[in-house]
């Protein structure tokens, strides 16, 4: 496994962590053989042990015609339908000048100023749409759907031809609509949630157009996913697992994962919604907080430092200490540098993880890191894999299930009756 773990600053806030294990290895059976709380919501791990080679090179044919025909693609949709897809598109792209087309996400949100001026900003170029929902009935995307969907009609004689709908397989508005109009559809399995999603064509879609290469992501997943399948208490996914179990029962309630390099910020988001709404649920689970230092440490660090000991920490990294600009000597040493000239970026960066860690540390501020080797495709389809299962068993260890989210409904009920919409 490439992906590492470093557990020496959060075991010595545990006691007696061993015990645990037996418990740790039966979560991890449960999820291998369907013995959670919803057995027919296991397709993410299924997935993986059964390839279905067929469905990416269908993916990657109509990423395809987009990067040849398409200025941006615009995906709309909520939650789990871009927040992964959006996490490993920015992971892999350029800071600065990605290649075309661009990539946009719409319907996340209810902001009118955006939605306004997306459809401004997409005036006099050739646009896509890919629309993410099950249902179709979901309010953000919907409105927005509605709207980029009139755009296209009015202004391309193939408007039919740059929609395509993820949507169910059989059911519900989007499918209707999709039937009727003609669209080009992908389905989002049943036995998949949202924010489990990501290497579905929910995310695989998004992230091919954007020239990236999922056989690479999927494959990478697929690998920790086999390499899980007999894995011991000891393997990263199952020790996290078990040590945020651990953190719970003690008493802890937060969990920051405090990112370390810009490009894995949205790999953080998507983290966030994966375990809020696969643990936040009757009265229990950590609540998931993502950072980016050093930022962060500039605004709420003094809080992680000295304030109420709520934390516990995921520190996400790196391998790059050599990479990047070289501070060079200069005359006079005017902005008093020159003490660190020979050292790169890379470097500062890792000596600001690892003073972070061990501040908190002694702020009583338990922490993890993990530390990726490289950024690359299929670095990231292991980390993504990784962290879904140890929360499926992290969740299964809670007595929660992992796999529902009954408390995003309460949000909608209220606003659709604001709307007269009961």
């Amino acid at each position: 496994m490439r992906l590492s773990l470093d557990r020496s600053r959060a075991l010595p806030f545990l006691t007696d962590r061993d015990a645990l294990d037996g418990a740790v290895l039966d979560a991890h059976g449960k999820v291998l053989t369907g013995g959670t709380r919803s057995p027919e919501m296991l397709g993410w791990r299924q997935m993986l042990l059964e390839p279905d080679d067929a469905l990416i090179e269908s993916v990657q044919n109509v990423a395809s015609e987009i990067r040849e025909r398409a200025d941006v693609l615009v995906c709309v949709g909520i939650g789990g339908s871009y927040l992964g897809a959006e996490a490993v598109n920015q992971a892999l792209a350029p800071y600065f000048g990605a290649d075309s087309p661009e990539v946009i996400f719409a319907g996340h949100h209810l902001s009118p100023a955006y939605h306004e001026q997306l459809l401004a900003y997409l005036e006099g170029k050739s646009v896509y749409v890919n629309v993410i929902s099950k249902s179709g009935t979901t309010l953000e995307p919907a409105m927005a759907f509605r709207f980029l969907r009139r755009f296209l009609e009015e202004r391309f004689d193939d408007a039919d031809r740059r929609v395509i709908a993820t949507t169910d397989k059989s059911s519900g508005v989007l499918r209707g609509l999709a039937d009727e109009k003609g669209y080009r559809t992908y389905v989002v399995p049943d036995d998949v949630g949202g924010r489990f999603s990501v290497l579905t064509p929910v995310g695989l879609l998004p992230i091919a157009a954007a020239g990236h290469d999922i056989r690479s992501l999927f494959y990478g997943a697929v690998g920790a996913a086999r390499g899980l399948t007999d894995a011991g208490a000891d393997h990263p996914a199952l020790a996290y697992a078990g040590d945020r179990f651990a953190f719970h029962e003690a008493g802890y309630s937060v969990e920051l994962m405090s990112v370390m390099e810009a490009k894995l910020r949205g790999l953080g988001y998507w983290w966030q919604q994966l375990y809020g709404e696969s643990e936040g649920k009757e009265g229990k689970g950590l609540f998931p907080v993502t950072l980016q230092y050093t930022t962060d440490l500039h605004s709420v660090g003094q809080y992680v430092q000295e304030g109420k000991r709520l934390f516990v920490e995921s520190f996400l990294r790196l391998d790059d200490e050599k990479a990047g600009l070289t501070l060079d000597e200069e005359p006079d040493n005017p902005d008093q540098l020159n003490d660190l000239a020979g050292t790169p970026y890379g470097a500062a960066n890792k000596a600001a993880w690892e003073g972070t860690a061990e501040a908190h540390r002694e702020g009583d501020v338990p922490s993890w890191t993990w530390t990726l080797p490289r950024i690359d495709a299929d670095a990231l389809g292991e980390a993504i894999y990784t962290f879904e299962h140890a929360v499926a068993v992290s969740g299964t260890m809670l007595g929660v299930d992992p796999f529902n989210q009954p408390g995003v409904e309460a949000y909608k009920k209220k606003m659709f009756r604001l709307l007269g919409r009961d």
